[in-house]
């Protein structure tokens, strides 16, 4: 059993809290419909035995195709040369990870997919990370706008500089560089965040809480727009680049595969259906 200190304890209690309050609210929508989807839940531990672990939660819908909404806390040592690219890893290959990581995909084309991960790392150093990106098969410009304008509020309430600096952050990361696309339409990331412990937790509980706010309700301003086979393929299409960037140029895929994660809880992010031409 890994031992937590105050502000480990602190950040794990908070990714499940909104892990509970998220899940809740999709099934909610889902009820909406008169569906009784509901989220089931797979703990798991991580070897060796007192790494830790957490729980995969996946609901599978008729507003949410598929929707996994991820906890975990875990703890080790990485492996030499994976550490040399973990921040504060180098020198000591000792950490400890708690997070929690949500990604959905949406049974009407119409009604985007959505990434959110918010995590508290431990090495020599210990930072916060994390984002919201929304990813469209069909753009809709008042969705966009009122996703960022969400995240923007998040973000100004702690620092005006914070929006910029991490919208620009989630435009690069989030490019597929073979495709020359970009996977969506983008929101923020950011990492290394290291300063004041206390500032740091109330950002990223603001951009939890943001989350929460904005994609429920652009989920139900677009679940019930009808849909042609087109704009099916056109989703199973986007799909497709979404599994490339997640297989292939993801840092999280990377970072829970080095570190002994369950392989379903990691690969949760794949849409359960895509195409390539």
């Amino acid at each position: 059993m890994i031992h937590l200190d105050p502000e480990q304890q602190a950040a794990r209690d908070w990714f499940e809290s909104l892990r509970d309050r998220i899940c809740a609210a999709f099934e909610a929508i889902e009820r909406e419909i008169g569906s009784d989807a509901a989220f089931d839940y797979a703990p798991w531990d991580r070897e060796p035995a007192g790494g830790g672990g957490g729980v995969r939660g996946l609901m599978k819908g008729r507003v949410f195709e598929k929707v996994g909404v991820n906890v975990s806390t875990v703890g080790g040592a990485f492996e030499p040369q994976f550490a040399a690219s973990i921040h504060g890893a180098a020198e000591n290959p000792a950490f400890f990870a708690t997070g929690i990581s949500l990604v959905a995909h949406m049974a009407n084309p119409h009604a985007p997919a959505v990434h959110m991960n918010c995590r508290f790392l431990t090495t020599t150093k210990r930072w916060f990370g994390g984002g919201a990106d929304l990813n469209p098969a069909i753009a809709y410009e008042d969705d966009t706008a009122a996703f960022h304008a969400r995240m923007q509020a998040a973000c100004d309430a702690h620092d005006p500089a914070y929006y910029p600096r991490f919208k620009q952050w989630a435009d690069e990361y989030f490019y597929i560089p073979h495709r020359k696309v970009h996977r969506g339409v983008g929101g923020i990331f950011f990492d290394h965040l290291e300063h004041d412990f206390a500032d740091d937790f109330a950002f990223v509980r603001d951009v939890g809480e943001a989350f929460l706010d904005i994609f429920p309700r652009i989920v139900r301003g677009r679940m019930a727009t009808p849909a042609t086979e087109a704009d099916r393929d056109a989703m199973l299409a986007f799909r497709g680049r979404y599994v490339e960037f997640n297989l292939v140029h993801d840092r999280g895929t990377l970072f829970g595969l080095k570190t002994g994660g369950n392989i379903d809880a990691i690969l949760m992010s794949l849409p359960p259906t895509a195409t390539w031409a």
